[in-house]
């Protein structure tokens, strides 16, 4: 059964070279489950590592490999093991035998549980978000100093990062692109995964706005 939780969080004006902890909060409400979460997450990480598989994977079979269809030897007499073509797995250059062939490895999670694994997994790591404002004000080129000292005056970099964005914004993505343990995303490409893996996660305010209204039923 699903609970409704509120998670209240303090607003961080982001200013050039200052860390100012506003006055105002946010809040952000979730719908989780507690019984049975970590199988519903597990399902939730399973199904996205499988959609990145391209399943693409072939070999051919002893039907398929073009070998000939003469038998090699006669059946007796001649002191070898007995082989009746050279398209067999046993041959060097023969079939394979129970090889991959192109497949899907998807695995069907509806949406409402897959909204659910996410909200659960962004409640467990509610303790490791931090909400900013005023990220993206003044950042009219890709500058990598400027976005970093924005963003280490209000966490530290050296561990695994999760910046969580409204929207794509090219000057950001290029300042960013070169720096190691730091991923972005939007708020409406979420995963539960990079949820999951990042130590620290930054959600521009503008951005939990509108995770409330895209995940939150």
């Amino acid at each position: 059964m699903a609970l409704l939780e509120t998670i209240n969080y303090k607003v961080k004006t982001v200013n050039e070279g200052t860390d100012t902890s506003a006055e105002r909060s946010v809040s952000l409400k979730l719908n989780i489950i507690k019984n049975n979460s970590k199988y519903l997450i597990h399902r939730a990480v399973v199904n996205q590592d499988n959609q990145s598989r391209q399943g693409t994977s072939s070999t051919k079979t002893r039907s398929e490999v073009r070998a000939g269809g003469k038998k090699p030897w006669k059946q007796k007499g001649t002191g070898q093991a007995r082989s009746g073509s050279k398209n067999s797995p046993l041959w060097n250059g023969g079939g394979v035998a129970f090889g991959p062939k192109p497949r899907s490895y998807r695995k069907k999670i509806n949406s409402k549980e897959w909204k659910l694994a996410l909200q659960t997994a962004l409640f467990n790591s509610s303790t490791k978000i931090t909400v900013i404002a005023n990220f993206i004000e003044g950042i009219d080129t890709p500058n990598t100093k400027k976005v970093l000292q924005r963003l280490e005056n209000v966490i530290d970099l050296n561990s695994r990062t999760l910046l969580v964005l409204k929207e794509p914004n090219v000057n950001v993505t290029l300042s960013l692109r070169n720096v190691t343990k730091l991923d972005i995303l939007y708020s409406n490409t979420l995963n539960v995964k990079d949820i999951l893996l990042a130590k620290n996660i930054i959600i521009v305010e503008d951005a939990l706005e509108n995770i409330q209204k895209t995940y939150h039923d």
